[in-house]
Parts: C-alpha cells; structure tokens; sequence
C-alpha cells in the first residue's frame, strides 16, 4: 500500500471517492459532510496545492484519499480547548475517506499507518499532527484514538450551527 499526490486529472477520482464518504456517512445517520462540504472547489484547492493523497493498493487499485495540510490551518481558528503543543510546525489530516467497496478490510487502520510515514517523509519538520470528526462518528473516533491521538478540544458550527466536531492531537 502506498500513498501519492493525486494528480489535476484525478479531480473526479478524488471526487467519486468524497460522494461515496459522503453517503457512507448519510447512511449511517451522521451529519457530516451532508451539507454541500466537501465539494468540488475544496478538492480542486487540495490538489493544486499538493494536499490531497491517493492511497493505492500495492497493485495500484484505489482505495481512499486523504488531504495534508501544513500549518496554519485556519479550520481550529474557533476551536475551544488547548493543544498539547505550541508548535507551529504541524500539519492537520481532512478529508479521510475509503471506498465503500473497500470497507471492513482494516484499509482505513492501514492508511493511518502510512499516512504517519508518508507526513514523516514529506514533512520532517511537523512536531504533531492535527485531526477532527464529528461527534457522531465513533468510527472514526475509535481510529483516531487507536493511534494514539489524544482529544484537546472542539470546533462548533461546521457543518450547521448546533454542530460539533471533536479535535485531536498527536505529538510525532
């Protein structure tokens, strides 16, 4: 398995992968991302800007996206709580999202596995890696914790106003 910026002519790969993130998360009753976010424009920006991520299979099947992004990451701007760093130097993972065809086959474990490599190789620099989800994804969650993220704080208002968004750091 192995990670890659995604390329410009991607753009509906990238895209097809967020619509099925999407609709995974309707379907299990979550609110997030059901509000025109992701769209197209943000994904455009992740890979001009050499965010996103492809994550492949070793026989170079697609499997999931991802976006990395280096500080400063204006999205915790709000955020209440308290980071375990001071640190400028981190980047902040978005936009996580295997293909539903690919699910329950421990892809998504394995991904944040690479993606600790991939950030360890791309960014030497960053001292933490910054991460969130909504407070109704208790799978996401569970992963995020299960590598070792610890939650400092949250964001309100993300997806509609009454919304919350739990915030996660890791020290690397």
């Amino acid at each position: 398995m192995y990670l890659r910026k995604a390329k410009a002519e991607e753009i509906d790969l990238v895209c097809d992968i967020i619509e099925d993130g999407k609709k995974q998360l309707a379907d299990a009753g979550i609110d997030q991302w059901q509000n025109n976010y992701p769209n197209r424009a943000v994904i455009e920006g992740d890979i001009e800007d050499g965010r996103a991520v492809i994550y492949n299979s070793d026989d170079h099947e697609t499997l999931g996206v991802a976006a990395v992004i280096e500080a400063p990451d204006h999205a915790y701007d709000t955020m209440k709580g308290e980071w375990l760093s001071d640190a400028t130097k981190y980047v902040t993972v978005h936009r996580v999202a295997i293909f539903s065809h690919h699910q329950g086959k421990g892809y998504a474990s394995q991904l944040f596995r690479d993606l600790f490599d991939y950030i360890d190789e791309h960014h030497p620099e960053a001292q933490s890696i910054r991460i969130d989800t909504h407070r109704d994804n208790l799978k996401m969650q569970h992963l995020i914790e299960k590598f070792g993220f610890k939650k400092v704080g949250q964001i309100d208002g993300v997806y509609h106003p009454d919304d919350v968004c739990f915030v996660y750091e890791k020290l690397i």
